[in-house]
């Protein structure tokens, strides 16, 4: 299994990379976790523009969907358009992407688009085995396990401390866990979480690799791996658009 980071910049892109999307194969197959703005474009670097298998998103917010609204125009007007592309995400996944448009668009985006409704537990989408955990996130918002060939990958997606998603990346041999903010950082409470507890996440799942995503631009970027190691003794960085994990 390979996973590819796309984007891993959290809220808002930054100067090297977009926001949250991760590219990840197994037998030919790609699926692609969350579709932040400037998925579509890195996207291209890794694959060709229609090579993805299907989508599943972990929320709804924009940074973390809205890059389906630029794609589904190459995937309609190309003039060799391909195939409807499975799109599984959280209930009200066709209507808030259609709801970015000026107005509703044709056909509900449904000529391009076979959405899927997501809810916790196991699922299966090509040859991968997908585990859902609901995240501590005021949305609708789901940590997703991915297992393929003896190996398991997990994303956080977006989540305040969660014991729950801990728990959903027990023993998995890359955690993608996002670490929005440092321990000095101004923030809300209970919305993400801080580098060191990533860390703590990390070390409470007995993950192989932990690797810090959703980071924020404006902050000091070498202080992430530095907080986050203060917790969880295995090996730790902080994700960089366009890094390749071979599992």
């Amino acid at each position: 299994m390979r996973v590819t980071v796309l984007g891993c910049s959290g809220t808002f892109p930054s100067a090297e990379s977009g926001c949250s999307a991760y590219l990840v194969e197994h037998d030919g197959f790609r699926l692609l976790l969350d579709a932040g703005n400037g998925a579509v474009g890195a996207l291209q670097r890794h694959a060709g523009l229609f090579d993805v298998d299907a989508v599943l998103l972990s929320h709804l917010h924009t940074d973390h969907c809205v890059d389906l609204v630029a794609y589904s125009y190459a995937r309609r007007y190309h003039p060799q358009a391909p195939p409807r592309l499975p799109v599984y995400g959280p209930r009200g996944t066709q209507a808030r992407l259609c709801q970015v448009f000026e107005a509703w668009p044709r056909d509900g985006l449904d000529d391009v688009y076979d959405f899927r409704t997501t809810s916790e537990g196991r699922t299966g989408i090509g040859p991968f085995e997908l585990d859902l955990t609901p995240t501590a996130h005021p949305v609708e918002c789901y940590a997703i396990r991915v297992t393929a060939g003896g190996k398991s990958v997990t994303y956080s997606a977006d989540t305040g401390p969660s014991p729950r998603v801990a728990d959903a990346a027990k023993g998995s041999d890359l955690f993608l866990c996002e670490a929005t903010w440092l321990e000095d950082s101004p923030r809300p409470p209970n919305l993400h979480l801080t580098a060191r507890e990533a860390g703590e996440h990390a070390a409470r799942a007995g993950v192989g690799r932990l690797a810090l995503i959703h980071t924020t631009a404006y902050l000091d970027q070498d202080a992430y791996a530095t907080q986050a190691a203060a917790a969880f003794e295995g090996p730790v960085e902080r994700a960089r658009a366009g890094a390749t994990y071979d599992l």
